[in-house]
């Protein structure tokens, strides 16, 4: 896209000062200072580079564009409405209102031409990483020859705060070892943040770090200078092999006459009298929210963008007569839709060949499913972060992405993150996106609280982004409490729109993965185990996918009684469930066990379900290797678990020494039906 001669700079970047500070002061609430200041850098990038089409914010080849100091808003709902995306000035007057288009942060899925939902700084550079290395991998996939329908580029605004997070050094290193020369950045430097000048405490050369990572590293420029934005921005854009930072330095609130270069300007309204000074010193006339139709013409996007898109469309129709499957398969994963019966085919090889004949940890019961389900779904994008070997994310399918120092990479499907867990997260969510691919990370379970935040935005934007935590208990023994999960579980279920999966058995961690790959608008969680775990006998396999089921009746141990107690477990703590049953049995005393490899998903069943499982008036005891909260919802006499840190020492030691025996879950059982305890037993963890 290009400027055309009518075209006015400065009234173009006025009319975005205009609408953020009148938006920003209609709701009392916002950030005016970042899109007064970015907005000559706006009109350099939106009127002549970025390629997109406000009639169809989906268009596969668009650009990217991510505002990732999202408190800036108001600059990308101004750059959407004066470009003709779905977005009227309606909607800008009703900034941060209930029930508006135009929320406090941009939010994806709610504000057509939002790719990504920011605010939490760094996450959005982060995305942007994602964002373009999807886009590099599906042109090393798809484009062929002269056919190159995979050809665009990811812009990002950021500020000082995003650099001084420290997930955008995981991510910028990143970025330049992939060599993501269609990732451009411009840092709107401009030394302010809420507490003032940064100087005193973000004394970074930014220039050097990014040179560092293997960035191309164009300014500082003048970020009030649309020229010289423009140039580097088309500067920018003849790299090759390296991403770029262009580096603009700009002014705070610019046109404000008391609050511009202040922090006054970054978080607040500016007030009547200041805005009014505003107008004068910019020269704009107009009353707040009056765009001029000149500055409307100068801006609208909309015939270029159908141009864009309808010179792609001819584009995709030659590649298609020429390559029609890859055609097809390129259009079914960027519309994220699953091929036919893909999971029961997948399922059922797994189950038949390992699920009841093997005594695994459901980490490899996990890969034992990936290379059923990787060689099934070429979308499927593995990763871990440093601990390929311990969370088993590997597969015969999904060899290591690499790539060349020409830029050039291979087809491989498993990223190597490196110990950068928040931002293996954060860029997985990019990646999600972007569409064209599944992506599934791995790491130890205790390291979600790395990952956490970037988890919480997964869950928010409903993205299809899967989690593999391994080691997900006190039973990896000696490595002790700082790798020992105690809270994680509970604590990821607590999340909203997030599944949470603690399979048993392979059987159950292959329904548990087919549940997760199936649903497009949620994250999920595996939470596997680092020992052996033995198959769990059972006869109701499709209600694994309902997140809790009947395992096993009494009748299963010789009891033809109505259950007088029904065991709850999860994971590795299903075997002692079982061997409780056991035990109990020999005393005449007949228990339920349920399995429930996802409270999440239980919970989203319909009363008749649940009452099916957990019958009314029947005694509960739930056993879990973690913190006992979220049992006691369940009505639950006593639950055996763990609140405290764990302890240094091999698994069965410390099973023990937490009262995680199949006798002692049997002792509970008995203390909670009122029948005398056997002699030298173990009282229960967590009983209440």
């Amino acid at each position: 896209m290009a400027t055309t001669a009518a075209s006015n700079p400065t009234l173009m970047a006025n009319a975005i000062r205009a609408l953020a500070m009148d938006a920003v002061q209609q709701a009392n609430s916002g950030h005016p200072g970042a899109p007064m200041g970015m907005a000559d850098i706006a009109v350099a990038l939106w009127n002549r580079h970025l390629r997109h089409n406000p009639a169809n914010p989906q268009w596969a080849n668009r650009d990217r564009f991510v505002l990732s100091n999202g408190h800036g808003s108001m600059l990308i709902y101004a750059l959407l409405h004066l470009t003709g995306y779905a977005l009227p000035i309606e909607e800008l007057k009703a900034f941060r209102q209930l029930h508006s288009k135009t929320p406090g942060h941009p939010e994806v899925g709610i504000t057509p031409g939002v790719e990504t939902t920011t605010g939490p700084l760094g996450q959005g550079i982060t995305n942007a990483v994602g964002l373009a290395l999807a886009e590099k991998m599906l042109a090393k996939e798809f484009n062929i020859d002269a056919h190159q329908i995979v050809d665009h580029h990811t812009y990002v605004f950021l500020g000082d705060g995003c650099l001084m997070e420290g997930i955008s050094h995981e991510a910028a290193s990143l970025a330049g070892a992939w060599k993501l020369n269609k990732l451009i950045a411009i840092y709107d430097d401009n030394g302010i943040s809420i507490d003032g000048q940064v100087a005193p405490w973000f004394a970074d050369n930014t220039a050097q770090r990014f040179e560092a990572y293997g960035w191309n590293v164009i300014g500082p420029v003048d970020g009030h200078d649309v020229d010289a934005v423009d140039a580097a921005i088309a500067e920018a854009k003849k790299s090759s092999v390296k991403p770029t930072l262009v580096i603009a330095k700009t002014h705070i609130g610019k046109g404000s006459p008391n609050r511009a270069n202040t922090a006054k300007a970054h978080g607040e309204p500016l007030g009547a009298e200041e805005i009014k000074l505003t107008r004068e010193q910019l020269g704009w006339a107009h009353e707040p929210f009056v765009i001029p139709q000149e500055v409307y013409a100068d801006w609208d996007a909309k015939d270029a963008g159908t141009q864009l898109e309808a010179a792609w469309d001819e584009k995709f129709d030659a590649y298609a007569t020429a390559h029609p499957e890859l055609a097809a398969e390129f259009q079914r994963r960027m519309a994220g839709v699953l091929p036919a019966n893909f999971a029961q085919t997948a399922v059922d090889a797994v189950v038949a060949a390992h699920g009841k004949a093997e005594t695994v940890a459901s980490r490899k019961a996990s890969q034992l499913a990936l290379e059923a389900f990787t060689a099934a779904l070429p979308e499927l994008l593995g990763g871990s972060a440093d601990l390929t070997g311990s969370n088993l994310t590997n597969t015969k399918s999904t060899p290591a992405f690499r790539v060349e120092e020409d830029g050039s990479s291979n087809a491989g499907r498993h990223i190597n993150y490196g110990v950068r867990e928040f931002g293996m997260a954060a860029i997985m969510n990019g990646v999600a996106l972007h569409g064209g691919y599944i992506p599934y990370g791995g790491t130890f379970l205790t390291f979600s609280d790395y990952s956490r935040n970037a988890i919480r935005m997964a869950a928010l934007m409903k993205q299809r982004v899967i989690h593999v935590f391994t080691h997900d208990s006190i039973g990896l023994g000696e490595d002790g409490p700082t790798h020992q999960s105690i809270e994680h579980v509970a604590s990821l279920r607590m999340i909203p729109g997030l599944d949470v999966w603690r399979p048993a058995d392979t059987t159950e961690t292959v329904v548990a993965w087919t549940m997760a790959i199936g649903n497009a608008q949620r994250p999920s969680v595996l939470a596997l185990s680092r020992q052996n775990l033995p198959y769990a006998p059972k006869t109701a396999v499709d209600d694994i996918a309902k997140g809790g089921y009947v395992l096993a009746e009494p009748s299963n141990v010789g009891i033809k009684k109505k259950a007088k107690a029904v065991i709850i477990a999860t994971g590795s703590e299903v075997q002692l469930a079982m061997r409780a049953q056991e035990l109990l049995a020999l005393d005449g005393i007949g228990v339920r066990v349920v399995s429930m490899p996802s409270t999440n998903v239980f919970d989203r069943q319909d009363l008749a379900y649940k009452k099916s499982v957990l019958p009314e008036g029947t005694p509960r005891i739930a056993v879990e290797m973690g913190v006992t909260d979220g049992w006691w919802k369940y009505g639950c006499a006593a639950v055996v678990g763990i609140d405290s840190y764990g302890e240094s020492a091999p698994a069965p030691v410390l099973f023990k020494h937490f009262g995680f025996t199949a006798e002692n879950v049997a002792d509970t059982v008995r203390v909670a039906l009122g029948v005398a305890k056997l002699k030298g037993k173990k009282s229960s963890k967590g009983s209440k």
